[in-house]
Order: C-alpha cells, then structure tokens, then sequence
C-alpha cells in the first residue's frame, strides 16, 4: 500500500441501496446458509457467496485461491462488483437477524502483510445496529462503502426490529483500492460510543463517586464474580449494558495502560 492503513475509512464510492434491496429480494431464502464460525455468534448470522475463493472450504469460508463468481451472481451483481478495480477474493451478502449478535473478535489473517482488504457496503441497516471497531461505533449507512481493519476487536449487535445485510467484499491491495481509502479519509465521519459504551461510562462515574461501592467491587479478586456484581449494581441502577461491553471496556483498558509505557 501507499500509506498506513487507518482502523476505517469511508470510500467516496456509492451503491444504489434500493437496487441493491430489490436484488436481495429476488434471492432464494433457501440460499442463505448459516455463517462457519458457528462458536462466534447469537442469532441469524447467515450469508450468501457471490462470489468465492476457489479452495474454500464452503462458499462463504475465506481461502487464498482466485475469486470465481457463483450461480447467484446473476448480471446485476457482476455490474455491481465490476464497479469495484481491483481483483476480489469473494464478495459476500451477510446477514445478522434481529436480536442477534457476532462476538467480538479479531481477523488476524486480514492483518498480515499483502493481506487483502475487506470492505462492507450496508444495504439494509439502521440506528439499531452496532458494528463496534476498537470498542467504538462505526456509524455506517447504507449504500454507503468502507474499508474497515478488521484485525482489530470488533464485535455487532443488532438491537432492531429487522435483519442487518451487508454486501462484504475482500480485495487485493492495489493502487486504486489504496487511492479510494486516501481520497475517503477526510470525509470520513468519526466512531463514537455504543449504547452499552455509554450507559458503562456513566456506572463507572458513578463508582469513582462511591467510595463504598468502589471498595465492593475491588475486593472481587476472580474475574467472574467481579464481572456478575458489576452487572448487578449497573441494572439495579438503571444503566443497560452487556457483558460483551464490560469485557471489551476491560480489555480496552488494560491496552491503554500497557501502551503508557511503550515508547
């Protein structure tokens, strides 16, 4: 690449999402097959290969051999893919349900050196969901494209009334994949905090003001039993978040304190 990648940015490319709605439509329901990584997530996480590395395992597993479209990458899906100049290892529509969510986790095989380049363009989605990048919320709309380094933690909730589908492709670097992600940066909306990121800011606010409280919880000496009374006085007091979002506020916090030292 031309320059260090950034965690995200948003790509100046943009799909037509009510075309692109319109081609899920006609798509076979017995076509959605459930996602590999079945240990990963809660729910509906289902997919669709357009177009897949020729030594996957299943149409919708990664691999190293070269992109070949599949039977459901029917004219409209080969002009839309064409848009995209550079060569494609796959390109799938993944879906995550209502309720559902994906654990946070990291693709370390996207982070190594010459490693293709997975970009996400939303075709359905909404406030609802939460696609969380380093423990902060990339705001993504649909028809929108952006090129995300998901061999960072990542996780997704789908707090909404109706399924999350994103087309997801994995690109070779190129010169004008790198020019795409460059030209994007600067208008490139900023991440901010989750629902559950909020609502644990302000119980440890409240904990650093109750020194009481703050003794409690740091008698916990094991991990579990710290973690079950923090999630008791949080929805006790009100405040709603997930034992995905302590974790990840934890680990987060543990960096941060190790990088102070890194010079």
């Amino acid at each position: 690449m031309l320059f260090e990648l950034p965690p995200f940015a948003r790509l100046p490319l943009r799909f037509d999402a009510a075309a692109l709605r319109a081609a899920l439509d006609v798509l076979p329901q017995d076509a959605w097959q459930p996602h590999f990584n079945t240990g990963y997530y809660q729910g509906d996480w289902s997919g669709i290969a357009l177009t897949a590395p020729a030594d996957a395992v299943t149409p919708l597993s990664p691999g190293q051999g070269e992109g070949r479209p599949t039977a459901h990458c029917d004219d409209f899906w080969r002009e839309q893919l064409g848009r995209l100049q550079t060569r494609l290892r796959s390109a799938r529509l993944l879906r995550l349900g209502p309720g559902g969510s994906i654990a946070e986790h990291r693709d370390y095989d996207l982070g190594q050196p010459g490693a293709d380049l997975r970009l996400h363009v939303p075709i359905v989605t909404d406030e609802a969901v939460e696609f969380l990048l380093d423990g902060r919320m990339v705001p993504m709309a649909a028809g929108e494209c952006w090129f995300l380094d998901l061999s960072r933690p990542h996780r997704v909730d789908n707090h909404g009334g109706q399924a999350r589908i994103h087309l997801v492709l994995d690109c070779s670097p190129s010169p004008w994949l790198a020019g795409q992600i460059e030209a994007g940066l600067a208008d490139t909306p900023p991440a901010r905090d989750s629902r559950g990121a909020q609502a644990f800011a302000e119980f440890r606010g409240r904990v650093q003001a109750d020194a009481a409280l703050t003794a409690e919880l740091a008698a916990h000496t094991d991990h579990e039993t710290f973690a079950a009374a923090v999630l008791a006085h949080a929805t006790a007091a009100g405040l709603r978040f997930s034992r995905a979002d302590l974790d990840s506020a934890m680990t987060r916090g543990r960096r941060e304190w190790i990088e102070q030292w890194i010079v």
